[in-house]
């Protein structure tokens, strides 16, 4: 965290200072505003924290509950979803706070002796690599907490709103203020009261039984299972050896159970398996009691006993995998001739079951996704046909969810009489690792994708998948630290630049060649569209890194456009600098090229291309396509 350049910090740096529309908060929900935000629920809660680090925009987010959430259902956190805490600034607190699953058990019926089961097999739950993040165990209520905390810290101050229920609306393409919402105070003195408020986008994270979708005339399309599971948060008193790591139960014919450990060392999720239901039964299953659902669950794990003394929550369910027909406002008719004022997020455009843990990670990064894009088109830094990418891509990384989970929940209940392989599961579950741990989302060729014509520069970091992080030194304290770690959610472009096997030097190398081009000409990216009078580097993220040793790394030998200057007081930002060291080699450990490479990570973390350091048409035609040139720019 970088802190004191905008002048002396005494207290907590992470509460910023409230700067425009944070300034006045008002409790009341203004007539007309930017962004009106309905839900609190995961990608709802990312949106809010992600546009209140932009003061300037008018955001509100409402929430028909009267207060915060207290119990959720989703407790799974993957990686990738840490990566995304990283970036907003609590990842090392969740990580803290919540169970770490280091490894998965397989229990299936004892071959000597079916009646019981036995521990058949263990598999590691990151065996490659995949993230230097844990898998992790947090009830979904913290992880929205910490969203809605970051918000609230946020310079502009969103608080939502709760006890305020929104009805439907009408959209208007060509108004000043496209979306009338008409919404509802549902507690309070003003319980009952109906108001219509406008706004330039509407964004919708309200749940599988989204108002906000049924207003805009979408609808869920997909099947169920027709298979009952009962789940409970329950504490127990077991003589079950590995209550406390999660666990695959197939007993031989009791059913299944997936077996979840809760943060804090007594709770414990059980999935237990109902059995398969007729359409007939579908009504009468989810009214099971919790106490056939415990004694279900101790005949599936005989010879062993739990005795459950407290029930912190329990539900009956029917699996199902729904996505809906559309993601915005705009019909397959009118797309390409209009862009969106209404989104759709969450388990408002997709259901399934829990049993891969996705529910809440998907969401998150169906928010990240949408929020750096409204951010950008609002403050006027893209072109409104950015807001496009948010269906195109977020549509198909739902439909591969619909599908993997399909295949993940059949499995989770075949009875046990009708696997070939007794190690099918455990060789699926290690087999597809990278899905659900979220890595294998990877966004194809767009205005902010682009092809794969240099991958070869960076074989490390595919095109369209999320920025890997390595470790580096850091020249101006020579520290470790983790590149990726740096990529805060401000909305910033990445702009990563590995240099060519030359020594650091202000002129004569490739390196020097790119940094001279990217600060002194005016048809930069940099000159092109970051505004004048802030940071040079307001706009883009520009990182140095060398290959030599960073004991072969001096300061006055880098370019003065890796160290960019910060208002008010025209530092020079020494931190932007890094090279190998102490055994790290980021070169060796993502195969980047001795030529050098510059790596574009989008906003939200995912990388939209590779270009030789020579490139410089190329890189300036990428960014042409996707942001808008501003009047006082940096070299106007």
């Amino acid at each position: 965290m970088q802190i004191h350049h905008r002048g002396y910090v005494s207290g907590d740096p992470r509460v910023k200072p409230a700067e425009g529309y944070g300034i006045d908060r008002s409790t009341e929900i203004p007539d007309e505003m930017d962004v009106l935000i309905v839900g609190t629920g995961p990608a709802a809660a990312v949106v809010t924290a992600q546009l209140s680090r932009f003061p300037s925009i008018n955001a509100r987010a409402i929430e028909l509950r009267p207060g915060r959430l207290d119990v959720g259902q989703a407790d799974g956190i993957q990686a990738r979803s840490v990566e995304t805490f990283q970036a907003f600034g609590f990842a090392n607190e969740v990580v803290e706070e919540a169970y770490r699953n280091v490894e998965m058990c397989f229990w299936t019926p004892d071959p000597e002796n079916p009646a019981n089961i036995k521990r058949h097999s263990r598999a590691a739950d990151d065996s490659t690599g995949m993230s230097e993040f844990p898998h992790i165990y947090v009830n979904q209520s913290r992880i929205l907490d910490y969203f809605l905390r970051d918000a609230e810290r946020a310079p502009g101050k969103i608080v939502p709103d709760y006890g305020v229920e929104f009805l439907d609306c009408e959209i208007d393409p060509d108004a000043e203020y496209p979306v009338s919402a008409r919404i509802k105070y549902c507690a309070g003195e003003r319980s009952g009261e109906e108001r219509t408020v406008k706004a330039k986008y509407l964004v919708g994270g309200d749940g599988a039984r989204s108002s906000v979708r049924r207003s805009l005339g979408h609808k869920l399309h997909g099947d169920a299972s027709m298979h009952a599971w009962g789940v409970m948060d329950v504490m127990v008193n077991t003589d079950f050896p590995d209550i406390q790591v999660k666990c695959s139960i197939q007993s031989h014919d009791a059913g299944n159970i997936l077996l979840i450990p809760r943060e804090g060392g007594y709770l414990v999720r059980f999935y237990v398996d109902l059995g398969e239901l007729t359409a007939e039964d579908a009504g009468a299953i989810r009214k099971t009691p919790v106490e056939e659902i415990v004694a279900t669950a101790n005949r599936i794990i005989h010879p062993y006993t739990m005795d459950v003394k407290n029930v912190a929550w329990f539900s009956v369910y029917e699996v199902a995998h729904r996505i809906t027909d559309g993601f915005d406002d705009v019909s397959e008719a009118e797309r390409g001739s209009r862009s969106p004022h209404a989104f759709i997020m969450g388990d408002a455009c997709h259901t399934h079951s829990a049993k891969a843990g996705q529910g809440m990670n998907v969401s998150i990064q169906d928010g990240f996704n949408l929020g750096w894009k409204l951010a950008a088109v609002l403050e006027g830094r893209a072109p409104e046909s950015l807001l496009d990418s948010y269906a195109e891509e977020r549509k198909v990384i739902a439909q591969n969810l619909i599908d993997f989970d399909k295949e993940w929940s059949t499995l989770m209940a075949k009875s046990v009489d009708d696997w070939e392989d007794p190690d099918e599961l455990e060789k699926y579950y290690t087999k597809t690792m990278e899905f659900p741990a979220g890595f294998m989302t990877q966004y194809t060729q767009s205005a902010i994708t682009t092809g794969l014509e240099h991958q070869e520069l960076a074989p490390g970091f595919p095109v369209g998948k999320r920025f890997k992080s390595a470790e580096v030194i850091r020249r101006s304290d020579n520290r470790w630290r983790h590149l990726g770690h740096l990529h805060e959610a401000d909305g910033r472009w990445r702009v990563y630049a590995f240099a060519d096997a030359a020594a650091p030097a202000l002129e004569g190398t490739a390196m020097a060649d790119f940094a001279a081009w990217w600060s002194q000409d005016k048809a930069s990216p940099r000159n092109l569209y970051t505004p004048a009078g802030g940071d040079e580097d307001a706009v883009f993220d520009l990182k140095a890194i060398y290959q030599q040793d960073y004991t072969e790394v001096e300061l006055y030998d880098v370019p003065k456009a890796f160290q960019p200057v910060k208002v008010p007081f025209d530092l020079h930002d020494i931190n932007q600098v890094f090279a190998a060291g102490h055994g790290r080699d980021i070169f060796r450990d993502r195969g980047i090229s001795t030529e050098g490479a510059i790596v574009v990570v989008r906003p939200d973390q995912y990388v939209a291309g590779i270009f030789p350091l020579s490139a410089r048409e190329e890189i300036a035609d990428f960014f042409a396509g996707n942001m808008v040139p501003v009047k006082n720019s940096i070299k106007a």
